[in-house]
């Protein structure tokens, strides 16, 4: 007789709705009656890459648990950030404690010009090309709440006030058309000019001859 194996079915892992990456572990100190207190804080990015993202920040004597708090403080609060042809819709400037961010859009195939906690960002946000870069502060937690308060400001095309700058839109005849109207009136009214100063130099040489 042949013996059976015993075979088990693995549970396939469903994908995640939100990817998690961990920009810094710190081991802080609160000094109390009795002594210091140890404890761990944990700040987490979190995004779905298709727009969503947010950092959380949690605090736990261990690292597992002070990571988790800062995931489940990071969804509580998503941001949707307006993206066009995988780039940020237009240019912005912002200045937040000691950090000052700037970012651009950028063609394709120029990828995240940027570095530290922005570049991690805008990855897992789901931005492919864009030029950021980071002034006055090299906090990794500053930097990172002044690029999520960046992001916040952003305005898709349809509500920014140069629309037209961003929209591909063909061109109309009709301005054309109306330019060269005017510049035909204004070339009849210059030939008009020397015949009437010539009827009018007639006239007084006839009314000097009647004289």
């Amino acid at each position: 007789m042949a013996k059976k194996h015993n075979i088990k079915t693995r549970a396939r892992k469903e994908p995640k709705e939100f990817e998690e990456e961990v920009l810094q572990i710190d081991r802080v100190t609160r000094v109390v009656k009795g002594g210091r207190r140890l404890r761990f804080r944990a700040t987490v990015i979190v995004g779905n890459k298709k727009g969503k993202v947010n950092i959380g920040i949690g605090k736990s004597s261990e690292v597992a648990t002070a990571i988790q708090k800062g995931i489940a403080k990071a969804k509580k609060n998503m941001i949707e950030v307006p993206m066009v042809n995988d780039t940020i819709p237009h240019d912005i400037k912002i200045k937040y404690k000691s950090c000052e961010i700037l970012m651009m859009p950028a063609s394709k195939g120029t990828g995240i010009v940027a570095g530290g906690s922005m570049r991690k960002i805008l990855n897992i946000c789901g931005v492919k090309n864009v030029l950021g870069k980071t002034f006055r502060s090299n906090n990794r937690i500053i930097n990172a709440q002044t690029t999520i308060k960046a992001l916040k400001l952003l305005k898709p095309i349809s509500m920014h006030p140069n629309k037209e700058v961003f929209e591909i839109t063909k061109k109309s005849n009709k301005p054309e058309e109306q330019k060269e109207d005017i510049v035909d009136k204004k070339t009849e009214n210059k030939k008009k000019k020397p015949t009437n100063n010539k009827t009018v130099k007639n006239k007084k040489t006839q009314n000097k001859s009647d004289k």
